[in-house]
């Protein structure tokens, strides 16, 4: 997982480190200091963990992954327009 990926989907979704964390089944009493750990690369989430934070930050889990930047932004694109459609 790309630690800034985490961190720069969060505050699009305007979540703070706690309220992502306890929306993505985490414990409340650890819930900041795990996601600060995760933003900060110190330790990497599970997988599940990772797709627990894509489902509650609206991103696709390969997001977390992609280590180029522009790909990554046109992943995010390509993604809200997959979702507008499924609405239509």
């Amino acid at each position: 997982m790309i630690p800034k990926r985490l961190k720069e989907a969060r505050k699009r979704a305007r979540l703070t480190q706690e309220k992502l964390a306890v929306l993505a089944g985490i414990d409340e009493s650890t819930a900041r200091s795990r996601i600060s750990q995760y933003e900060n690369g110190i330790y990497r989430p599970n997988f599940e963990t990772c797709c627990a934070f894509a489902r509650v930050l609206d991103v696709p889990e390969c997001y977390f992954y992609t280590v180029d930047d522009t790909f990554a932004s046109a992943l995010l694109t390509l993604y809200s327009v997959k979702f507008i459609e499924k609405k239509s």
